[in-house]
């Protein structure tokens, strides 16, 4: 299984988030968050929270099988890219494993 985590621009959520869901992904993680990186468009300021950041972001992660990782990835990247620069990252994990709390089944077995 492969972990995927995406930061994207937050005008790119929505569109990202129902593209996935239209691919067959409906379980995933949104979190609001601001970040910095090597981009920095005109005009941006420190955060009123950090001085260090000076862009907010959406985490966005799902846990998908090897195979579906390819596609996954095309449609964060098609469905949250944008013709400005900083339109984020993706990183990819192996998972090992993964349990349900309620049942503390092996969801990777499930997925077999």
């Amino acid at each position: 299984m492969k972990e995927i985590t995406a930061f994207i621009k937050p005008n790119r959520v929505q569109k990202t988030i129902e593209a996935l869901s239209d691919a067959g992904f409906k379980s995933m993680t949104v979190s609001q968050g601001e970040g910095t990186g090597a981009f920095k468009a005109k005009g941006t300021s420190p955060s009123l929270n950090f001085y260090v950041t000076d862009s907010p972001v959406i985490k966005l992660e799902l846990v998908c099988q090897n195979e579906e990782a390819k596609n996954t990835i095309d449609i964060i990247i098609e469905n949250g890219k944008t013709p400005t620069p900083g339109d984020g990252i993706i990183y990819i994990s192996n998972v090992d494993d993964a349990f349900q709390i309620k049942t503390g089944k092996s969801i990777k077995q499930a997925w077999k």
